[in-house]
């Protein structure tokens, strides 16, 4: 599709919360742990500051460590659960299978990923208590922990009720419940419950709790509840590379973001804005919406002119689950009139390729890491 006019590319875009920038608080406790020298390797006051407030927020005593991504999050946490021999099951969607490049088996020593179905992105104790029974001989590895994504792959939120379950069940079998929280702050703001309700309380033993898609520039912890699994951790840290000789700039936008709540009002803009997308859409026709639209992704199948009219326009949106399936992500910086130009060019591009009798959805195979 030509454009007869120049057009204006969007400084904006829905393809990841990874792209926006860090919010103003983390950005000023940024700039405040940067005046004066502090020592090194986490024996600061920043650090010690945004641990002692993550304990305060789950109202409970936990271990908190802080390393730079969430692969390294999430794959030495794993890591903590179980032994080469053992198996960590996961939903077939799940980030720690299709996005950490076999991350969670190589820093467990060879741990395999075992992957189960689930409706809308998540687990079921039903789903878990099958593979667990499935196979118990010598011959197959031993399940040992079963991970959670809260917000799910596909924008979905498991409710306290749904988490409770899955942990009663991890508790019976004997198995390790963790958590990949990278948008945890979303599911809060949609759940409206104290973090503790979708947690500890619900049977969580750790959860990598994400800041980096809520405005923070780079950093994510890692929060044992069960706080015997983390001895040693440490040393799991620092061999995998992840002891920050400048702790405090992992750490300090943790203070200004926890401080105040200023994490889960931009947890709650986003998923807003997500809202107001989804509405837009909603009205849309062919738009067909994909998943619920929970927290701050909104997942549309749309017509394959349509997503290269958009990408020609300079909108930037990933493609990879279902047919012609569009994943829009929100952002904590994300404006209402972002939403309203992204929707209006998806009318407009809608409008255009309906006149045509060739239209019709294609599949989209293209896979990007969230």
């Amino acid at each position: 599709m030509k454009l007869k006019e120049k057009l204006t590319l969007p400084s904006r875009h829905f393809a990841s919360d990874n792209y926006a920038g860090i919010c103003p608080e983390a950005w000023d406790a940024l700039a405040e742990a940067n005046r004066n020298h502090a020592p090194g390797y986490g024996d600061d006051k920043w650090t010690t500051q945004a641990a002692d407030l993550i304990r305060d927020l789950f109202e409970t005593k936990c271990e908190v460590f802080f390393v730079f991504n969430g692969t390294a999050a999430n794959s030495l946490s794993l890591a903590s659960t179980c032994q080469s021999y053992h198996s960590i099951l996961c939903h077939r969607l799940a980030h720690v299978e299709n996005d950490e490049c076999g991350a969670p088996e190589f820093f467990s020593n060879g741990t395999k990923v075992l992957l189960l179905d689930g409706p809308d992105g998540k687990l079921t104790p039903e789903e878990i208590t099958r593979a667990v029974r499935r196979r118990t001989d010598i011959h197959f590895p031993k399940a040992r922990s079963v991970s959670v994504t809260q917000a799910t792959e596909c924008g979905t939120v498991y409710a306290p009720d749904e988490l409770a379950a899955i942990g009663r069940a991890t508790r019976r079998l004997g198995l390790k419940l963790h958590m990949d929280g990278a948008r945890f702050a979303n599911a809060i703001a949609h759940l409206n419950v104290k973090p503790k309700e979708v947690t500890w309380k619900a049977g969580v033993d750790v959860l990598c709790f994400g800041a980096t898609k809520n405005g923070s520039s780079l950093g994510e912890a890692v929060v044992f509840f069960n706080r015997a699994m983390a001895q040693e951790f440490d040393y799991r840290c620092k061999q995998a590379g992840q002891l920050a000789s400048k702790m405090r700039f992992l750490s300090a936008p943790w203070v200004g973001m926890l401080h105040g709540g200023a994490w889960l009002r931009h947890a709650a803009h986003a998923n807003r804005m997500a809202a107001l997308l989804h509405e837009k859409l909603r009205a849309l026709p062919p738009v067909k919406i994909l998943f619920p639209r929970q927290a701050n992704a909104v997942f549309a199948e749309l017509p394959q002119e349509v997503i290269a009219g958009l990408r020609a326009r300079g909108w930037k949106f990933y493609t990879f689950i279902g047919e012609s399936g569009c994943r829009f992500m929100c952002s904590w910086d994300t404006t209402a009139s972002d939403v309203d130009g992204f929707a209006a060019d998806i009318a407009a591009l809608l409008a255009g390729t309906m006149k045509s009798p060739r239209t019709k959805l294609r599949r989209v195979s293209s896979r990007q890491s969230n």
